[in-house]
């Protein structure tokens, strides 16, 4: 039998992302919504009782107010909004991080899809902290570059625009009050006891990020190398299919540069140990409209549905 899926929210980048991932996929029923109703409460409330699982692909409030129409206890939900990602009673959605977050996600009516920024983030930091190599309470810094296509319809449109300001041809730093809305998953999920300095670049280019960030090898238990710490990620994602860990060196193959849309349209993340035995860099690459934000969203469902994680994903 096949599985009923309601995308609500579905004309959004992720709910498209998402929607284009089904064509080919003879397991999956997808409920559609006309147009004219896809705002219409009642509407919306019959066919996400009707699914098996929903997608709630939309800005918080919206998405709060799904969850609450959810009337059927059969349904599921997984939420790529960031309204749910530290809340209690739902999964994380990155099952990379230990066998007890997969679990959760395989068993849960409720799961939360990662942050693109925290995606990165935390694939370098969880490792560390819960290893005992990165203390809880280091002053964690990370800066992150990104194309423009995660920021919403109408940061998308300017982009597009023949008529933009000249600032937008060069890389913009911004979420400078440092606020950003991924700051509280990001300490929470990687164990931190506080809020990371956090500073995020959108750069004027599609899709595809690189998240960095750096640490002093002192501060670290044992004061390990670049060297070893990069045997020690490759140990912690071993036989992950959506996580690669980079030989040591391999941004040499690239001349030392890491391109932030170097892997747009992949559905996996790279991690990067670079630096020096006083100075380390850590840097995950992939693509936020991938691993970030729906390619994630249906590794999760796989997992939830007991099929193949990368079903469906490009890898």
């Amino acid at each position: 039998m096949k599985t009923k899926i309601f995308i609500d929210g579905s004309e959004g980048t992720t709910g498209l992302r998402i929607h284009e991932r089904f064509q080919n996929r003879d397991d999956i029923e997808l409920l559609t919504i006309s147009s004219e109703l896809r705002k219409d409460i009642n509407e919306r409330k019959r066919l996400i009782n009707a699914s098996d699982i929903t997608f709630t692909c939309l800005p918080d409030a919206a998405a709060i107010e799904s969850v609450s129409l959810v009337e059927n206890e059969h349904v599921r939900i997984i939420d790529p909004s960031t309204a749910h990602r530290t809340e209690d009673g739902w999964a994380y959605g990155f099952p990379e991080l230990s066998a007890a977050h997969r679990e959760a996600i395989r068993s849960s009516k409720r799961v939360a899809v990662p942050g693109c920024h925290a995606t990165g983030f935390i694939s370098l930091v969880y490792p560390l902290v819960a290893g005992g190599i990165l203390p809880a309470d280091y002053p964690v810094s990370s800066f992150s570059i990104t194309g423009y296509s995660g920021a919403g319809k109408k940061v998308i449109a300017d982009y597009e625009s023949g008529d933009r300001p000249d600032e937008y041809d060069s890389p913009r730093e911004y979420a400078l009050s440092q606020q950003h809305k991924h700051l509280k998953e990001m300490k929470k999920i990687a164990g931190l006891s506080k809020l990371p300095l956090f500073s995020p670049i959108i750069a004027d280019y599609y899709s595809g990020m690189v998240v960095s960030v750096p640490l002093y090898a002192e501060l670290l238990k044992d004061s390990p190398t670049p060297q070893q710490l990069q045997e020690f990620f490759a140990d912690f994602y071993a036989g992950e299919k959506l996580i690669r860990v980079m030989p040591y060196g391999a941004e040499s193959e690239s001349n030392g540069f890491l391109g932030g849309n170097v892997r747009a349209g992949w559905d996996g993340l790279e991690i990067y140990v670079t630096g020096n035995p006083e100075r380390i860099l850590l840097s995950a690459r992939f693509d936020n409209l991938g691993k970030g934000a729906s390619g994630a969203a249906i590794q999760c469902l796989n997992i939830m549905l007991g099929c193949e994680e990368e079903k469906g994903l490009n890898l």
